[in-house]
């Protein structure tokens, strides 16, 4: 009797493990419900990534200027049969700085192919990477070929412009289409004097 028994229960239980064997089979096998897969609960949504920040702008480039590169802005200028006006310059000179934007109209009134136009500066040689290309970027003197005078002998550079100049900032000079200085003036410009010059500098070469 006990042997009936045993036998019975483990008949049973095999029943119900293959019933719910074929109900998982089926269950894995059914079709999925209209309307496509259910999105499970929780998933995260994409966010989208922000916008990388606009670059900003290059600083305008300052290259050093020894006495023979002096030379050479004068020399080039004349074989391109141009006038050629330098103001000479420094961070640390505020009538400079305040005149600056004077500048910038200059060189906006006369183009880049009837005058060439140059600014110097005579800050230290260790602030060609900084507060030179800072200072230019900021009053937008960019439009000007700018360059810091590192001379070995800075009375000879001054004595190749003029040689009653001693160095006082801020300096213009306006030199023809032949090299001769026809407009020197120390302080800040007067942009009308110095725009009538100029025409009247570039008039004389056409």
């Amino acid at each position: 009797m006990r042997k009936l028994l045993t036998l019975v229960v483990l008949f049973a239980c095999a029943a119900f493990v293959n019933h719910a064997g074929g109900v998982r089979a089926r269950a894995q096998n059914a079709p999925p419900p209209k309307g496509g897969p259910v999105k499970k609960e929780g998933a995260q949504k994409k966010v989208p990534s922000a916008p990388s920040p606009t670059t900003q702008a290059a600083k305008p480039k300052v290259t050093e200027l020894k006495e023979a590169g002096l030379k050479s802005l004068f020399e080039a200028s004349v074989a391109r049969k141009r006038p050629l006006l330098i103001n000479f310059w420094a961070t640390w000179c505020v009538p400079c700085r305040a005149e600056f934007p004077d500048l910038v109209q200059i060189r906006e009134q006369f183009a880049a192919d009837r005058l060439d136009f140059v600014t110097i500066s005579l800050d230290d040689a260790s602030e060609i990477e900084s507060s030179v290309p800072d200072f230019l970027k900021e009053v937008r003197g960019d439009a000007m070929p700018a360059f810091l005078l590192n001379a070995d002998d800075p009375e000879v550079a001054i004595n190749m412009l003029d040689t009653t100049w001693r160095g006082e900032l801020p300096a213009t000079f306006l030199f023809d289409q032949t090299g001769v200085v026809v407009y020197k003036h120390k302080g800040r410009v007067k942009p009308d004097e110095l725009a009538a010059v100029i025409e009247k500098t570039l008039g004389a070469k056409e």
